[in-house]
């Protein structure tokens, strides 16, 4: 297995989050899991820096379980990006950004140069050069979160972890950290796992599709596939219009009404 999970089961105390868990994500695609609130989405992603450890089963990558693997190590291949995340608050962008290369350094050593040079390609390629000196407060939302991004793209990973990269945005910012995630995938080459709410944007910004339902993988597949009235009803308890997206080449729909069971 390149990378996913593997029967894993997660406990809070007594309460069951998920079970038997069994996902792989495919190398170079982008993955946005789905579901309710609640379901264990954001619970599935915090077992991979080992924030949550899994009650049993394993988090895969490269073949072998990711407790494996040494912390700053693992760092080097796979970013993750919690949904809160803090800072000191007169930090600037251009700091934030170069903490990415901590995996990198060496235990006495500081930056070198091509760590140098590698936080200042990161932000000229997260469209950030003209932010680099501004302090993180002084920011828009949308602003602070394409930083947040751009210092984990600075640890130059293979796979991309985003925990609700977008929650409390404007639909203008969406949009704008959407197409910079998608971009970055495009041209790094990296393969993107995400949790997201919005249906319409995790069809549009994914090669595939995972819901997870009462505990379990309840199915996964292209956005295509997933969104129809069946899938609607069991995940979101929605009734719905599904429609195409023809510019985007991908389905969107319009909710109609809540369905209670």
């Amino acid at each position: 297995m390149y990378f996913g999970f593997k029967d894993v089961t997660i406990k809070y105390g007594k309460s069951l989050v998920v079970e038997d868990v069994n996902i792989e994500f495919p190398k170079g695609k982008t993955t946005t899991i789905i579901g309710s609130n609640g379901c264990g989405k954001s619970s599935l992603l915090k077992t991979i820096p080992r924030v949550v450890v899994p009650e049993r089963g394993e988090v895969f990558f490269s073949d072998k379980p990711i407790r494996k693997y040494n912390p700053k190590e693992l760092a080097k291949r796979i970013a993750y990006l919690p949904q809160v995340h803090q800072s000191p608050s007169d930090i600037d962008v251009k700091t934030l950004v170069s903490y990415g290369r901590y995996p990198h350094k060496k235990f006495t050593g500081g930056l070198t140069k091509h760590d140098r040079a590698v936080i200042d390609e990161t932000i000229e390629l997260t469209g950030l050069t003209h932010l680099s000196n501004r302090v993180l407060t002084t920011l828009s939302g949308g602003e602070r979160q394409r930083a947040w991004i751009a210092m984990i793209i600075c640890q130059q990973p293979e796979i991309l972890v985003l925990d609700e990269p977008i929650t409390y945005l404007d639909i203008g910012y969406q949009l704008e950290v959407m197409e910079m995630i998608k971009s970055l995938g495009e041209q790094l080459n990296i393969t993107i796992v995400m949790v997201l709410h919005d249906i319409n944007l995790a069809a549009r910004y994914s090669h595939h599709l995972i819901s997870i339902e009462n505990h379990h993988v309840h199915i996964q597949d292209s956005p295509r596939a997933m969104m129809n009235e069946e899938n609607l009803n069991k995940i979101f308890r929605i009734g719905a219009q599904i429609h195409e997206d023809k510019k985007n080449n991908c389905p969107f729909i319009i909710p109609e009404k809540s369905i209670t069971n």
